[in-house]
């Protein structure tokens, strides 16, 4: 049943300024409600309000998680001073970029097109119609860094805008124009040879170019791409494991397995709690950005259970338990949902916020908490008196004398685990995000068919009831959600993560309900964001409140929100055996084709997607778990990674949507084995060996 909540309302204000993020749902927001700064949510008022003011728009975009948001905040947004500046000179609009990614892309688009490197927070000056013209990320107090002070920035703003308007209004125009013609609903892609999409279609997106331009960035020694800072980079590395599970390519899986081991072992990761913190501030694994994102852990989840299933190695076993683990012991809300990140900072042991503080170690605290087996775990982590950062220690299993003889240290970690539990904890954006849950939801799902871990199944199915019963207002999928209320339209990335989620949920379930969901969720795609041409558009058809309705084409820390679409779509389509949905699939991968035309390699979620598109297939086991050539032939599917396969374990076909070619048949016993691709099934088997060659014939 749908459930009305309370979306947000402006409240009533006795004079024309104050800050106005008392009502917000985010809790980013809600971090600067007392403010000296008159801060406005991102809405039409807000714009109204500027062009009845004749002033520009000084809008600020961040996230909770992040830590020089909290030092610009507290450097500047928290001084009355500076705050006064900004209420006298400009309307300033707050927004949090995970409550609308499609503001965020939008301003970091421009961003990037006056010449800047993107960042958070970022800050953004506007024309009172919402065109930018002018902006950076981090502006100290003061000039550092070799960055103008904030004051001094926002005052020749003010200047500009009063002697120069004419040049700010042409600049901003220009802006706008570029900005439209390369992430606009109208952005078309140019034909210029070798990496084709175009008339080729998404069957033309070239695997092999992509993955071999990819792998010569990789850093042979530590895994990931080169250089600092070292971002799992998602996107990228799910390329390298396609080249190498389609193609068999050795060079591409070993730099995929290598990166993988480094996010295992390095710093990155959280060796007490599981998780994997944001990114690496180093070359080498070592020093984390200390937040934690749901999906950055989402993605390392699948690319685990990948690694797992292709070597047996009980390293990534281990990090899928502990990962999982961590979701349920800290992310979980109420109801079900995830939350979406834990912050960067805590309390230090003086109270003073700290990045890292409730994450590193000094020597001292071990050996007291750990005794005699302080040694060996010291030798194992890397522990010393003088630290490997800033005088502590980062946990990490990446140095030369790290231990092989006991690599689990459970009970150690267990142990200090628990002493790290009474530390003030780091602040969490407990808002439930549509999209970000639609990929923990597959992932975990992936986790229980390849574990057999049925409180990953359960939390996948929570998680989804909560989007389906928390997020859908008046018949309307929303972005994100909190307390009982929700916030911000559904974007075309929500929808393509839950629909792949639902068919994920149906693969692990058998329960039809899923499927229905999913054919909902797609339907209500097509009505709000399909641009009548077989693609999709970011925000919805009714969003007003933008510039322009973007498209979505670009991978970030996550896939594409193109991508997400066709990738969801596909899945459906394999899992329901519906025509229409490989269609829609299909008339979407190929006008995203056609835009992104020989960027191939940089669009690499798109790229997937339109693989699973090209060679999704269906394998169905037929047959009662536990016995024993069922089971052989379960084990030889796991071991036998193929990402575009879809894997259905029924007790005979009944159990399948009557649409999908695979339900039709009747093998002539049980357990059997049948493979599908194309609609077109090849003959059962009947044993796990069979299966094995069978899988590798048509692999």
């Amino acid at each position: 049943m749908w459930r009305r909540s309370h979306a947000f309302q402006p409240r009533g204000r006795s004079t024309p300024m104050s800050n106005q993020l008392g009502d917000a749902v985010s809790p980013y927001l809600l971090q600067h409600k007392d403010n000296p700064v008159d801060w406005r949510q991102w809405s039409a008022e807000a714009l109204a309000e500027a062009k009845a003011r004749d002033c520009p728009v000084l809008l600020s975009v961040g996230y909770a998680a992040c830590h020089w948001c909290h030092v610009m905040a507290h450097e500047s947004f928290e001084d009355a001073g500076v705050a006064g500046v900004m209420n006298r000179l400009f309307v300033n609009v707050k927004v949090d970029r995970e409550e609308r990614p499609d503001i965020d892309h939008l301003y970091m688009s421009a961003l990037h097109a006056l010449g800047e490197q993107g960042g958070w927070p970022m800050t953004m000056f506007l024309t009172p119609d919402g065109r930018p013209f002018f902006g950076g990320t981090y502006f100290p107090k003061e000039p550092r860094y070799g960055r103008p002070g904030f004051v001094q920035v926002m005052e020749a703003i003010a200047k500009a805008w009063t002697e120069r308007r004419a040049e700010i209004d042409r600049s901003a125009g220009t802006i706008a124009d570029h900005i439209q013609s390369v992430i606009g609903q109208s952005a078309i892609g140019q034909q210029k040879g070798g990496q084709t999409g175009g008339d080729a279609g998404p069957a033309g997106l070239d695997l092999a170019a992509a993955a071999a331009r990819i792998h010569a960035m990789i850093d042979p020694a530590r895994g990931g791409m080169r250089g600092a800072p070292k971002f799992p980079n998602a996107p990228f590395m799910e390329i390298l494991a396609r080249s190498a599970f389609e193609t068999g390519d050795e060079a591409h899986l070993a730099a995929f397995l290598k990166t993988m081991q480094a996010l295992s072992n390095g710093g990155i990761y959280d060796h007490l709690g599981g998780g994997l913190h944001r990114y690496s501030t180093d070359d080498r694994w070592l020093v984390p950005h200390f937040e934690k994102m749901l999906y950055d852990n989402a993605q390392f989840l699948r690319h685990l259970g990948w690694a797992f299933r292709a070597t047996g190695d009980d390293l990534f076993r281990s990090r899928i338990e502990e990962t999982v683990g961590w979701l349920h012991r800290e992310m979980l809300t109420p109801g079900g949902g995830l939350a979406a990140s834990l912050d960067a900072d805590s309390p230090d042991e003086h109270g003073h916020p700290e990045e890292g503080a409730f994450y590193v170690w000094r020597k001292g605290e071990i050996d007291a908490v750990l005794g005699d087996t302080a040694p060996g775990f010291a030798a194992a982590y890397d522990v010393s008196a003088d630290g490997n950062w800033e005088g502590k220690t980062i946990l990490h299993r990446l140095h030369p004398g790290a231990r092989t003889d006991d690599p689990d240290f459970a009970e150690a970690r267990a142990r200090l685990l628990e002493a790290r539990e009474k530390r003030a904890r780091p602040g969490r954006d407990d808002k439930v995000l549509a999209d970000w849950n639609g990929l923990a939801i597959r992932t975990l799902c992936e986790v229980s068919y390849i574990l057999d871990d049925h409180r990953a199944l359960q939390m996948a199915k929570d998680a989804f009831a909560f989007v389906m019963d928390e997020m859908v207002v008046d018949g309307r999928l929303r972005h994100a959600a909190r307390d009982g209320r929700t916030a911000g339209l559904a974007l075309s990335s929500d929808y393509g993560a839950l629909i792949a989620a639902a068919a994920a949920l149906f693969a692990e379930t058998r329960d039809a309900t899923y499927l229905d969901r999913g054919l909902w969720l797609a339907e209500e795609l097509e009505r709000w964001h399909g641009d009548g041409e077989g693609g999709h558009t970011l925000n919805a058809s009714d969003s007003a409140d933008v510039l322009f309705r973007l498209r979505g084409d670009q991978d970030e820390a996550v896939a594409s929100a193109t991508s997400l679409v066709i990738d969801g779509l596909s899945l459906l389509g394999q899992a329901t055996g519906r025509i229409a949905v490989i269609e829609a699939a299909e008339r979407a991968a190929a006008a995203a084709a056609a835009r992104i035309g020989d960027r191939v390699s940089g669009h690499p979620g798109i790229l997937a997607a339109s693989r699973r598109l090209a060679r999704g297939s269906e394998l169905a086991i037929f047959g009662e778990p536990g016995e024993e050539r069922f089971d052989a032939m379960r084990k030889t599917a796991l071991a036998t990674v193929d990402l575009d396969r879809l894997d259905l374990f029924a007790g005979s076909p009944e159990e399948l949507p009557a649409e999908l070619a695979i339900a039709g048949i009747r093998p002539e016993r049980l357990p059997a084995a049948l493979l599908c691709e194309n609609r077109v099934c090849r003959a059962p088997v009947f044993s796990g060996g069979d299966l094995e060659g069978l899988l590798k014939r048509t692999g």
